[in-house]
């Protein structure tokens, strides 16, 4: 009997940390900042400006991909914070349609990185910028066009 009362803290415990957190309950997803400028130029932009100078070269070894792969997993990570940013509950379906092509391309970018292919983490980052044009375009006015 002594031994089932000790184990139940544990297994709540556990069932606890298995149960899957919603990403839209704001007790989960918070923003630190609710500025969204400052989330794109602090998280968003340093990474970026890297990947816009890096891929433009040509990258000979292992030693090279690893800042792209980073970068593109960063940027890529951060796009399913953005998911939980949408300006208000009318904007939520296009916000997320836009996020989610960012993250795909994003996603692409980090696995050509790992891959070191060079023609293909080029592709996937001009289609990454222009998803986040066409966000900019429809969220931002047309503001913040971003070049590959």
């Amino acid at each position: 009997m002594r031994m089932k009362t000790a184990l139940l803290p544990v297994t709540a415990a556990f069932a606890l940390a298995a149960t899957p957190l919603a990403a839209n309950d704001p007790a989960v997803v918070k923003p630190v900042d609710s500025d969204m400028h400052h989330f794109m130029e602090y998280g968003y932009e340093p990474a970026y400006l890297r990947l816009k100078e890096v891929l433009a070269k040509n990258l000979a070894d292992r030693a090279a991909w690893k800042p792209v792969k980073g970068d593109a997993l960063t940027l890529a990570e951060l796009t399913n914070l953005l998911v939980a940013r949408a300006p208000d509950a009318k904007a939520a379906k296009d916000w997320t349609k836009h996020s989610l092509a960012v993250r795909a391309e994003g996603e692409n970018l980090y696995q050509a990185a790992r891959k070191q292919d060079l023609i293909a983490a080029r592709k996937a980052w001009t289609a990454m910028v222009q998803n986040c044009n066409a966000c900019h375009q429809q969220f931002a006015d047309g503001e913040h066009q971003l070049k590959p």
